[in-house]
């Protein structure tokens, strides 16, 4: 690193689990960002602030009035634009040194296992079931970390699936996909503003975690917030010897 970037992430530096190792490892990172609303607002621009070298974010959305209310990364003037080219315009403003490929697209099939494939850790930022349970799939296959989060309502919920332990359980296990009847979609239900700021931060910093290979992630752990309370709640999670998703890996349940 040069002198700019000691500067620059100096703050990370000082912290004894990181150092200069585990911003090198960060500079030579790639995360896949799925979805550039709520949640990956705040885990984009963590992850750009933070230096991992190369972000991927996927979004076929444009930007809209009712988006600005909570999702943070995008501005006034992006109105109309596509979400990942917007994310990416300020991304460029906060740190020009990551390189951010913007996707204007909904990204499926193929696309999405090459997408996981060339990633290190993937965040499902999304706002659908079909889309958390292809990222899933997707991550299983590769044996990739997925860092998950939703919220809606005043209502918030975190967990990593990270399939290189072998008691983790992935997506399918917890939200089985014949079980999913309705998206929670924002536009319907409404959405505190701070809640996708909450949990989306919470996605940044488990992912950071992760990249860096310290402390202990959410693995096997579902966090579950209520904002208006303001309380949390922490749930085990089991993995389905029986899930057709990821049952048939060789570890014993």
């Amino acid at each position: 690193m040069d002198d700019d970037q000691l500067l620059r992430y100096s703050r990370h530096i000082l912290l004894p689990q990181l150092g200069i190792e585990g911003q090198e490892k960060f500079r030579r990172s790639h995360a896949l960002i799925v979805g550039a609303g709520g949640l990956g607002s705040p885990v984009a621009l963590y992850l750009a602030s933070a230096g991992v070298g190369t972000l991927t974010i996927c979004d076929g959305d444009a930007v809209d009035l009712t988006n600005l209310q909570r999702q943070i990364v995008h501005r006034n003037d992006a109105i109309g634009s596509p979400k990942a080219e917007s994310a990416r315009r300020t991304l460029a403003t906060l740190n020009p040194e990551v390189t951010v490929n913007a996707l204007t697209e909904r990204i499926a099939g193929a696309r999405l296992d090459r997408l996981v494939c060339d990633a290190d850790v993937v965040l499902d930022c999304s706002d659908n079931f079909a889309t958390r349970h292809a990222i899933n799939r997707a991550c299983v296959a590769h044996g990739k970390p997925l860092v998950s989060g939703a919220g809606v309502r005043f209502d918030g919920q975190i967990a990593v699936f990270d399939l290189r332990e072998a008691q983790s359980p992935c997506y399918h296990c917890l939200f089985p996909e014949q079980g999913d009847d309705t998206d929670m979609r924002c536009a319907v239900m409404g959405v505190f503003a701070p809640l996708t700021g909450i949990i989306g931060s919470m996605q940044a910093a488990e992912a950071l975690k992760l990249l860096a290979g310290i402390g202990a992630s959410l693995a096997g752990r579902l966090l579950l917030l209520d904002a208006l309370a303001m309380e949390w709640r922490a749930v085990r999670l089991k993995r389905d010897p029986a899930c057709p998703v990821c049952g048939a890996r060789g570890a014993n349940p």
